[in-house]
């Protein structure tokens, strides 16, 4: 029995070092990826034209995407709501106040950092990861150029670039939604609803909003190229890279969304 127990323990003990030693070797690796990214930053001719065109990728092909989740995210805001106003417990501008508060502060920037992780993240984690695998991203540095110049820093400031701006059109697109829904099935007016928008309202919401696009921007496309670069082991390599880029990202979103609310409650 005493030999079962300490085999156990044997193995929880290695269990967690193996942990332990691979969130020391994550990190080690994002700090790596983080100081080659600041040196780059020098050699603007080289990233600058390849920023601009991730950035179409990363977020003009976004906007229809986002556009509809967070249309819908604040129609479904508006309805929950609004029922509490129809059965007689609220005021008649508590919509325009929920959904102001819902779609500034959360549902506008978490909704769309959480659709670029699927649609962003993940697509720069194969990509990178199938650059490794087939040895593109040997062949770049053998001839002397910095993988991470041409390849991490442009994803990483088209992301910090292109998200604050998505967030801000997923944030009208919400509002809109919950204003039109609102005014469709609730019995209130288009005043009532800015009644309570106004009443929520204060200056930092916006700026608020926007550092959060801006830190899960950098997050997830960092995070992606972090893992990308990476990848090892062929096919299913591409494959555990894919995955692991979205549920990485998924978590530092998440995460970051809970450490950012303290800043909005010191600033408010």
């Amino acid at each position: 029995m005493f030999g079962v127990a300490a085999r156990s323990a044997l193995s929880l003990d290695l269990g967690l070092g193996r942990y332990v030693l691979t969130l020391i070797r994550n990190a080690a690796a994002a700090g790596s990826l983080a100081r080659s990214c600041i040196k780059a930053l020098r050699y603007r001719r080289v990233y600058l034209p390849l920023t601009f065109t991730q950035v179409w990728d990363i977020g003009v092909s976004s906007i229809p995407l986002v556009l509809l989740v967070a249309m819908i995210s604040g129609a479904v805001t508006s309805e929950q709501s609004g029922y509490q106003y129809n059965v007689g417990t609220m005021p008649a501008s508590i919509t325009g106040m929920v959904v102001t508060a819902s779609v500034l502060t959360e549902l506008g920037p978490v909704v769309t950092a959480l659709v670029l992780v699927g649609r962003v993240g993940a697509r720069i984690g194969s990509e990178l990861a199938t650059m490794v695998v087939s040895e593109q991203v040997y062949a770049v540095r053998s001839t002397g150029r910095d993988p991470v110049l041409y390849l991490a820093l442009p994803r990483i400031l088209a992301g910090a670039l292109a998200v604050p701006a998505l967030v801000m059109i997923a944030d009208a697109g919400g509002m809109l939604a919950g204003l039109g829904l609102a005014v469709a099935r609730q019995p209130i007016t288009v005043a009532d609803f800015l009644e309570g928008a106004r009443s929520y309202f204060y200056p930092f919401v916006l700026w608020f909003s926007l550092i959060k696009g801006l830190l899960f921007g950098v997050c997830i496309t960092f995070t992606a190229c972090l893992v990308g670069l990476r990848a090892e082991g062929g096919a299913a390599g591409v494959g555990r890279a894919t995955t692991s880029s979205v549920v990485a990202s998924t978590v530092i979103v998440m995460v970051g969304d809970l450490v950012l609310v303290r800043l909005l409650g010191v600033f408010k």
